[in-house]
């Protein structure tokens, strides 16, 4: 199996989590996706402009931030392999993105023509159940969850579980970017990190 075999198996594989389409319905999106090389800094979409493609990340990582009229930073998110990557309002309402998505590392991705991609989805019952399913999971209930544990759940306990869900996150995306988007200031970040590493020599002591 070469790369981009891999890469369209990993992309299926991804899509078949939400939906099981069947071959003829993933065919759609095999014409209208293209691979593309971001290198590390490179700016996918930028802050006021509209968002034309969707991004599916194969290998790397990209992280959406906003900028305020001061200059400072704040992280959205941050996506990873096998995760969706875009500025969804901005495809749909044709409007200027809010947000900037920038590679963070050489990222591979497949590219859609959001056109493309909406044509698809509204006219195949199969994709348009994908996208359904889509959109509730990471528009509704993870944007809920998330909201909820910023309120809920102390820094501590968030950095816990980003470590669950990616364990080599701290190697690969720079330390600023991940306390953001868990929302504290990276000396909050350094302190937490440095209590985690102090009880866990403790225990094995």
């Amino acid at each position: 199996m070469s790369q981009e075999e891999k890469y369209i198996a990993d992309f299926k594989e991804t899509i078949l989590g939400y939906y099981p389409i069947s071959d003829n319905a993933f065919s759609l999106f095999e014409k209208i996706m293209t691979f593309n090389l971001f290198k590390k800094n490179e700016i996918l979409v930028y802050t006021g402009q509209i968002a034309k493609t969707i991004y599916f990340i194969c290998d790397g990582a990209i992280i959406a931030y906003v900028t305020d009229n001061f200059g400072n930073t704040y992280n959205k998110n941050i996506f990873l392999e096998k995760q969706f990557a875009s500025s969804r309002v901005s495809s749909i309402l044709q409007t200027p993105s809010d947000f900037t998505l920038q590679a963070i590392e050489d990222s591979v991705v497949i590219c859609m023509p959001y056109t493309q991609y909406k044509k698809i989805t509204s006219e195949n019952e199969e994709l348009k159940q994908f996208y359904i399913v889509y959109l509730e999971k990471n528009w509704i209930i993870d944007k809920e969850q998330r909201e909820i544990s910023l309120v809920m759940e102390n820094a501590t306990t968030r950095y816990i579980k980003l470590l669950k869900a990616h364990p080599n996150i701290y190697k690969r995306i720079p330390l600023q970017h991940i306390a953001s988007h868990l929302g504290i200031t990276p000396t909050q970040l350094s302190r937490i990190r440095k209590d985690l590493k102090k009880n866990d020599s403790n225990q094995h002591m």
